[in-house]
């Protein structure tokens, strides 16, 4: 073989190097962004993590057997809101759907934006914590000085009496943590944009 043969099996095997590492770096890349949201789909489906789940419909079934819901609210650094819980806790039965009222105030002096967060204690709980109605569905944008009331409507699923290490519990905590998100910035003028031309010269004058 000679050696111009050679060095060209040699530039086609680094190509081929050389393909397969940017397939392996962008699949790596892709991976990294979609790991995120696959994980919080994983989370909402499965109840993971303590993450509760997300209904339609109301439970067709209650239980004579009570059980307390305890209300926890979290602000990130970077929110100017104040996020609290109106009640600290609600004593319902099994398998009643209740209503539970946040209010979210924003203390700075221009618009801000959140977007919640939300699990329970113990996480085992979460595949039976189920949410009809809640603010963390959607971002949440507060003018300055701005409160507003946030329901969260939910109710535990009769069927976590089954579970060996759920069938005792008597409490569960709803736990929320907003965090800041940016809001769409108003664009630029451009220089001279939407000033007013006082100058007056000589055709101005009539002159």
């Amino acid at each position: 073989m000679s050696a111009a043969e050679t060095n060209r099996k040699k530039e086609r095997s680094n190509r081929l190097v050389a393909g397969v590492c940017l397939a392996f770096f962008v699949g790596m890349v892709g991976m990294a962004y979609a790991a995120v949201p696959l994980y919080s789909m994983f989370c909402q489906i499965t109840g993971y993590g303590g993450t509760t789940q997300r209904v339609e419909q109301y439970s067709d079934r209650v239980l004579d057997r009570k059980i307390t819901v305890r209300f926890d609210a979290n602000v990130s650094a970077g929110l100017p809101w104040n996020f609290q819980p109106v009640q600290r806790e609600i004593t319902m039965k099994i398998g009643e759907t209740a209503q539970a009222h946040y209010t979210a105030t924003n203390v700075f002096q221009v618009p801000t934006a959140g977007r919640a967060t939300f699990n329970v204690t113990p996480g085992t709980a979460g595949s039976y914590f189920n949410k009809v109605e809640c603010f963390c569905f959607t971002d949440t944008t507060l003018k300055p000085g701005e409160t507003i009331d946030m329901p969260v409507v939910f109710y535990v699923d009769p069927d976590i009496v089954d579970l060996p290490e759920l069938k005792d519990i008597t409490t569960i905590t709803l736990s929320y943590t907003f965090f800041p998100i940016e809001t769409e910035k108003p664009v630029a003028a451009a220089p001279g944009e939407g000033k007013t031309d006082t100058t007056n010269t000589d055709e101005n004058l009539g002159g």
